[in-house]
């Protein structure tokens, strides 16, 4: 076996082209592509990114479907429980317009109180639609949230670009205002702004605004000291560029990554605040709907109709949850540490 020759008919040269033998065999791809790449392997995000996209048309269309304006009333149709066509012959689902009485008893509020309409998610004390005024509430508390991080993106990513790329004695001036700042509770700052101006869209905005952009600040801030030092940036300086054309044209894109993942934090978080204010009485005051405000009418009869604030609740709750996993998602795709 060891001096058995296998024959040279055996072998057959291989022939190889010399052109095709150092082409890329996958196309090339850009770090926004490979970033949009990652996310897509994260199917939590695929699915938040769905989730959000329908609820943002909801916000701009559901208060147009069903004809009822969001601060119309009628107190002959008040409280009644949600009830859709064809679902409400459907017994195990709640929308077939039946209440239970405290003794036990279920009864059906349309027949009683002689109502031929349909209202999908039913009707509040003063007989406004819930539909109407859940997708309004939706859209203003989505526009709220969306100001607000716009603006504290702008303004921190200008402050700490700044603050970390001039540095010296102006970074120390400007990091000691930030901590001011930090100090101050936000809550303290909307109770003043609402003693200055009428509680509404504005005071909420100027007040989330103040203190909001901070937190921009300081990681922008932390994220030029580390880049300012890098050779193209030298290079830059070397070929006479100025430090807003440095900042502007070398700086701001590398951190572009950086900058949406802290505002996709943003928005939840402003969302919830601006909640929490027209929860406690500080927000938009009637007849203007919120997501706040839904759910602070619907804990007032929470007992008797509990559908009243569970609904919004569950949209707020859809909100904030996917607003973070899609955070997640983008932490992981753009954060250059995150990388397999």
């Amino acid at each position: 076996m060891e001096n058995e020759k296998i024959p040279q008919e055996m072998f057959s040269p291989v022939e190889m082209d010399a052109t095709k033998s150092e082409q890329i065999s996958k196309p090339s791809l850009n770090y926004w592509q490979d970033a949009w790449l990652r996310v897509r392997k994260n199917k939590g995000a695929i699915v938040s990114i769905i989730i959000l996209a329908i609820l943002i048309i909801m916000a701009i269309v559901g208060p147009n479907i069903t004809g009822h304006g969001y601060a119309d009333q009628n107190l002959k149709h008040n409280n009644l429980p949600p009830r859709i066509p064809v679902l409400e012959n459907i017994s195990w689902l709640p929308f077939d317009g039946e209440l239970t009485r405290k003794n036990g008893d279920t009864y059906n509020a349309y027949k009683v109180k002689h109502v031929d309409e349909y209202y999908w998610l039913g009707t509040d004390s003063l007989g406004r639609d819930i539909f109407t005024r859940l997708w309004k509430g939706t859209q203003v508390s989505l526009y709220i949230a969306f100001l607000a991080a716009a603006i504290d993106m702008i303004i921190g990513v200008l402050y700490g670009a700044i603050s970390g790329f001039v540095g010296g004695r102006t970074d120390n001036f400007m990091q000691r205002i930030t901590e001011i700042l930090i100090g101050i509770p936000n809550l303290v700052v909307v109770i003043l702004m609402i003693i200055v101006l009428k509680p509404g869209i504005l005071s909420i905005t100027i007040a989330l605004t103040i203190t909001g952009w901070v937190g921009m600040a300081r990681v922008v801030r932390a994220q030029v000291l580390k880049l300012k030092s890098q050779e193209y940036v030298l290079a830059a300086r070397t070929l006479g560029l100025s430090n807003g054309k440095i900042i502007g044209k070398h700086l701001v894109p590398n951190l572009a990554g950086v900058i949406i993942i802290n505002t996709m934090f943003t928005i939840p978080n402003a969302i919830f605040f601006e909640a929490f204010l027209s929860f406690i009485g500080l927000g938009l005051q009637p007849p203007h709907a919120s997501l706040g405000t839904l759910i602070d009418d619907g804990f007032k009869v929470l007992q008797l109709y509990p559908y009243q604030m569970i609904i919004p609740a569950i949209v707020i709750s859809l909100i904030m949850i996917c607003f973070n996993m899609v955070a997640d998602g983008l932490r992981d795709a753009l954060d250059p540490k995150m990388r397999d």
